[in-house]
């Protein structure tokens, strides 16, 4: 095994959106770790009642919570073995009663905010797959963490290999974090070709297994944006100093250059159970059976530039992190929407961009001095881009 560290075991754990890619990736990790190291302390997901139930079964948890409150009306009839806790308070009653010293938050999209925030405030170390708590509240989230002590540990490969990177750094030393992009299934496309674009192309995803809205996120190279946004919360730097370049090989996740002229690197086979199992273990290091990189079977690593033109989602989000306050949120509420749309065919893929750019454009970005704020700002870019979206729906 890894190097040991002198830590109480088990460390009680709680997992929110357990029946999602990653929450199943986080149990798999469990399953080969050392037996008294963690303490499952619920679970918790957004509507999927009969997967999170087998989960429940599988675990031997008592505790698990579900969002939709139809979901968990159902989750309540099957599951007598256990308490079912319902909707967005029950996910929170759930975060404040477990007695957990770690959550994982691996819920999709805005709705991961609350959670976030929940965790951190009761001084809860959050190891972080929902890029959107920082997206939408950034500011607040990071002063939350800072006033209550509490750890923010990325899950995202590439913040996971930022984190690992910066660690060895001093203040001042870093001049840029360079942010990885495979590019999607459309690297190299012509935006007239995308017009035409499916649903099933777009879902096509050429490395990562993802859920829908995530792998259309990375279609749209709107992922990369969100993560542009969550790199600045995390690590403190200037958007100026942060870039994102096409790497399709996955092979390299994040980059930093240093002061000195120097360039890092953090390599590795795409597989979202290195940095899960970063976060979960973190300070420590443990076995994770994964094939190690070989470089002379990759054989060659290939970088290139960004086509802002064609994937307009990527320089929206940039333009909308530089406007700061409400913008982001603005821009992440609209995005969901769109991307809704798309999946269920009310919107063409390159409207997506157009959507949020339209939304942008109409909703100046105002100050963020609340939580409340922050909502009142995404409920009113889901109406508005919920407009456009039935204003570009054909007659």
């Amino acid at each position: 095994m890894g190097a040991t560290y002198n830590r109480p075991v088990p460390r009680r754990l709680l997992i929110l959106g357990s029946t999602g890619s990653i929450g199943v990736q986080a149990l798999d990790v469990l399953a080969h770790a050392e037996a008294d190291r963690f303490a499952l302390a619920g679970l918790g997901a957004e509507r999927s009642w009969e997967r999170l139930v087998a989960q429940a079964r599988e675990t031997g948890v008592q505790r698990i919570a579900l969002t939709d409150t139809a979901a968990a009306a159902q989750a309540g009839e099957a599951w007598t073995d256990g308490e079912v806790l319902s909707g967005a308070d029950g996910l929170v009653k759930l975060i404040t009663e477990s007695e957990c010293d770690l959550v994982l938050n691996a819920i999709v999209g805005s709705a991961g905010l609350v959670p976030s925030v929940a965790t951190l405030g009761e001084g809860i170390d959050l190891a972080l797959a929902n890029k959107e708590s920082l997206v939408v509240g950034g500011e607040l989230v990071m002063a939350l963490a800072q006033a209550t002590g509490a750890q923010v540990i990325p899950v995202d490969s590439e913040h996971s290999a930022l984190h690992q990177l910066l660690s060895g750094e001093q203040p001042g030393t870093v001049d840029r974090l360079i942010l990885t992009a495979s590019g999607g299934p459309f690297r190299g496309a012509t935006a007239a070709e995308l017009e035409e674009v499916t649903v099933q192309q777009a879902l096509a995803h050429p490395t990562w297994e993802m859920g829908g809205k995530i792998t259309i996120d990375s279609a749209t190279l709107m992922n990369k944006g969100l993560e542009l946004i969550e790199a600045h919360h995390l690590f403190g730097k200037p958007y100026e100093q942060i870039d994102v370049v096409v790497h399709p090989q996955s092979i390299v996740h994040s980059l930093i250059q240093l002061c000195d002229g120097a360039t890092l690197a953090h390599l590795g086979f795409p597989d979202m159970r290195v940095p899960i199992s970063y976060a979960l273990h973190y300070p420590e290091r443990v076995d994770v059976p994964v094939r190690p990189l070989d470089l002379v079977e990759v054989g060659a690593l290939t970088f290139e530039s960004v086509d802002l033109d064609t994937f307009a989602c990527l320089r929206l989000a940039r333009a909308a992190a530089g406007q700061g306050g409400t913008a982001p949120c603005t821009l992440n509420a609209a995005n969901e929407v769109a991307v809704h749309a798309f999946l269920g065919g009310r919107l063409g893929f390159m409207g997506i961009a157009a959507v949020i750019e339209e939304t942008l454009e109409r909703l100046p970005a105002g100050p963020v001095h609340s939580f409340e704020a922050l909502a009142e700002a995404d409920a009113t870019a889901r109406e508005l881009a919920g407009e456009l979206v039935a204003a570009r729906a054909p007659a």
